[in-house]
């Protein structure tokens, strides 16, 4: 009986438990609803694809191609099968230079106005001759080019709608965090609208631009991607999808959108100018290094070095090379890509406030800005003391052989009587120097922020260095007509 009962028990038990079970999977399945609620993790990215996918457009570029007039490519020039080529492209009536021929490219772009403008990557539409529209409706627009900016990789386009147009609205991408949910749209390899989410991965990342500030994410973007949108939850557009990093061409999940508080400001002054306009300083600068910091007693290693001041801007308001710029207009300056970010996203003629570390003391310069895109090279400063031509033929300190920069040497080196200094005829490859790129060639033109003309010179700038309990000392040095700061151990030989 006993059995019996036992089974009948969990016979009888057996609903019961799993009305329990049930109950509880519920339970969690709620739970783990309103925790992902609370966490901001969407359960779906479809109402948001659906609200601004109409704002997303295919871009079909076509480009004249010039035909060849014999069989490059195929074979190398005079190969013997070039002539075998040759005949064989004859025959098919290629012979006698090949026509032009149109050469067809696709991207991405979006939407930002009602009446028409859109915003693509500068090489989705570099070159092209005929620009198309595809909309996410179906219907197409031939597009003219408003402006473009190679330096940040964006184009402005504008078409001609009878109706307006549905757009998107520019994000805060400062606000962006890394971790946060973003979405990226476009016409990935050819394939028509598409979508794809992930998260930011980084941010403020450089490629090899100037003013590069670039979104990392792993939302997948392939090629056709180019000029697409990436969209944070709110449907802001906060980058434009520029480069994928990739072994193979196609997405591996590091792909970078460049943000969209500098493309707002690009895309404005396209639209009010047709052009960029950045401010310009009017200086060459480089990084404040550990070692140079100890060479020049700072603090730390804040701020942009002044290597050199041509005349421009930051000449007629008193900059000095050796300066170290520490605020620009207000906004303390952490090196040199902050510095070139803050002086092009500033108004060109604006008077700003830059205050700099001159010789261990701070001082405020008022310079008036100059625009950047009119200055097509930079000229060196002048240097204006004499030369000493009484110096030994060579000496050897630091790990260099130097020797006072006489005419004949200037006139090999093809340098401009400007450049005074002690240049280098041959330098230890062992020593500290040559580790740090120092090479015969270069010309020394200060020692300790103090000008070099002699060996002389040099050696009363080791020796304050020294007295001055240092380590170091921060040689100025001029390859060609570009300048840089190097320290050197003083103890380096």
């Amino acid at each position: 009986m006993k059995p019996q009962a036992i089974a009948r028990t969990r016979d009888n038990a057996t609903p019961l438990r799993l009305f329990w079970l049930t109950t509880l999977s519920m339970i969690l399945i709620l739970s783990t609803s309103l925790m992902a609620a609370a966490q901001g993790l969407p359960s779906s990215f479809a109402e948001l694809a659906e609200r601004i996918s109409p704002s997303v457009v295919n871009i079909t570029t076509s480009t004249t191609v010039a035909g060849r007039t014999g069989p490059q490519g195929i074979v190398p020039e005079g190969s013997p099968f070039e002539d075998f080529f040759r005949e064989f492209q004859d025959r098919n009536g290629n012979g006698e230079g090949e026509r032009p021929r149109k050469s067809s490219a696709l991207g991405s772009g979006f939407v930002i106005s009602e009446d028409g403008y859109v915003v693509t990557n500068n090489h989705v539409i570099e070159g092209a001759d005929e620009i198309q529209i595809e909309f996410f409706e179906g219907f197409e627009l031939p597009a003219t080019l408003v402006g473009t900016d190679p330096n940040t990789d964006i184009a402005l386009l504008k078409v001609d709608a009878e109706e307006p147009l549905k757009f998107v609205n520019f994000g805060d991408s400062n606000v962006a965090r890394v971790g946060d949910w973003v979405v990226a749209m476009g016409n990935p390899l050819g394939q028509g609208f598409s979508v794809s989410a992930g998260i930011v991965s980084a941010r403020n990342r450089a490629l090899s631009g100037t003013y590069d500030d670039y979104i990392q994410t792993d939302a997948a973007i392939n090629r056709g991607n180019s000029g697409g949108p990436l969209f944070n939850m709110n449907g802001e557009v906060i980058g434009v999808n520029t480069a994928i990093l990739s072994p193979n061409g196609g997405s591996i999940g590091i792909g970078f959108s460049m943000a969209s508080n500098v493309v707002k400001r690009v895309v404005n002054q396209l639209k009010e100018f047709g052009e960029t306009r950045r401010g310009w300083l009017g200086v060459r600068i480089q990084d404040v290094t550990d070692d140079v910091a100890e060479a020049m007693g700072l603090a730390n290693t804040a701020g942009a070095l002044v290597t050199d001041v041509p005349e421009g801007p930051a000449m007629e308001s008193g900059m000095q090379s050796g300066d170290v710029i520490l605020s620009f207009d207000g906004n303390d300056v952490a090196d040199t890509r902050g510095l070139v970010r803050q002086v092009g996203n500033t108004e060109v003629g604006k008077t700003v406030r830059v205050i700099v570390n001159r010789a261990g003391k701070t001082e405020t310069l008022r310079i008036t800005l100059g625009r950047r895109e009119e200055v097509e090279s930079a000229v060196p400063a002048s240097q204006v003391q004499p030369e000493d031509e009484e110096e030994p033929a060579e000496v050897v300190l630091l790990g260099l052989t130097l020797a006072p920069l006489s005419t004949e040497m200037r006139d090999q080196m093809q340098l401009p009587e400007s450049i005074k200094g002690l240049a280098v005829t041959a330098v230890d490859e062992t020593s500290e120097a040559f580790e740090k790129g120092l090479r015969t060639g270069d010309v020394i033109t200060e020692a300790g922020q103090s000008a070099v003309l002699s060996v002389s010179d040099l050696q009363d700038r080791i020796d304050e260095a020294e007295e001055a309990g240092r380590k170091s000392l921060l040689l100025l040095v001029r390859r060609g007509g570009d300048p840089r700061f190097v320290a050197l151990s003083l103890h380096s030989e």
